[in-house]
Order: C-alpha cells, then structure tokens, then sequence
C-alpha cells in the first residue's frame, strides 16, 4: 500500500483484487464499541438519511489509509454490498520504505480461490451456490452454472488480478514503474 493512497483508492484496488464490480455500498470500519465507531465512505454516502450514523461518517476521499493504519499489526474493517455484508479485515502486516521519487503500483503478491459472484447472498448464499454447481443432480445445478458463468470456484489468477491493477493504475496516469522484484511468475 503506497504512503498516499485514500480510502476510496484502496477500495477501487479492492475491488480489482477480489474481482467484483463496484455496483454496491462499501465502507471501511474503525473502533471497537460502538461509540468509537467511525465509518469511512464514499462523499455521496448519505447514510440513508440517520442523523446518528451521518455524525459518524467520514469522506473516504479525503483520509488516507496510512492515517488509520498507522502501525504494523492495525486492522481497519472494509465491509462491501451491505446486504450481503461481505467483510474483511484489513490488516498492516508489514511497512516497506521505497523511493518517494517513484511510482509503484499495488501488486498482488499472492491469493487463493476465486472471488464470490456479485449478489450470491453473502456466506450463506455462496455456501449454497456452491452446493449447487457442484451437484448435477441439485434442482439449482443448471440455473446456477448460467448464473455464475461457469464459476471455478478453487481457480486464483495472480496474473489476471495483476493485469487490472495495471489497468487500474495506467488510467490514473501511475503506470511508469513495475516493481522488479514482484514480477508475475
């Protein structure tokens, strides 16, 4: 994660590396109790209009990720489709000190397994999904394989993921530099 990249960025990068669309709410999640809560999200979030989440919330556009990840072993929560409520924890694993002249793109270094369809229910429609696809015999099996376009669920393309982050980072005008020693293999 570079020293400048805002929440908003880190979450278009997350949806490139998970694989999803961006169709859906997401926000990022700090503080343990309730009270300590705060939730970062996009400027246009209006909190479906309650006042008492409004206080809490924060523009993801202007708070870089540095900021409420300032030391190794912090974790800030990223929730996606707030239907579905896919969570994660985002954890600081380690700080790497590079040329501030340079710019690097986000890389992904490794992963497992392939991400869950857009709208598949959350954990418990994934697991259900996967059932599915996996029984022939399953009255779902046909409809679901359409649905979720031949899913390979045990299938993780670094290369791919790399590509679009790539992508991602040419359109935003940071394509200047591959990190040597991330090179796909």
């Amino acid at each position: 994660m570079e020293e400048t990249i805002t929440l908003g960025r880190l979450h278009e990068v997350l949806q490139i590396v998970m694989g999803w669309e961006n169709v859906h709410l997401h926000q990022f999640i700090t503080g343990e109790r309730f009270e300590e809560k705060l939730y970062y999200t996009p400027p246009w979030d209006d909190g479906f209009g309650d006042p008492e989440f409004t206080v809490m919330q924060r523009d993801e556009t202007r708070v870089k990720a540095r900021s409420i990840l300032p030391l190794v072993q912090d974790s800030v929560i990223y929730e996606y489709d707030l239907g579905d409520c896919w969570e994660h924890t985002l954890a600081l694993e380690k700080v790497v000190l590079i040329n501030p002249m340079e710019q690097w793109l986000p890389w992904c270094l490794d992963g497992r397994r392939a991400c869950p369809p857009e709208d598949v229910g959350g954990t418990g429609g994934y697991a259900g999904f996967l059932r599915s696809i996996a029984d022939p015999t399953h009255p779902d099996h046909s409809a679901m394989l359409q649905w979720g376009q031949n899913h390979e669920p045990e299938r993780f393309d670094r290369k791919a993921v790399n590509t679009a982050l790539w992508w991602w980072a040419k359109a935003r005008g940071r394509h200047r530099r591959l990190r040597p020693d991330l090179g796909d293999r």
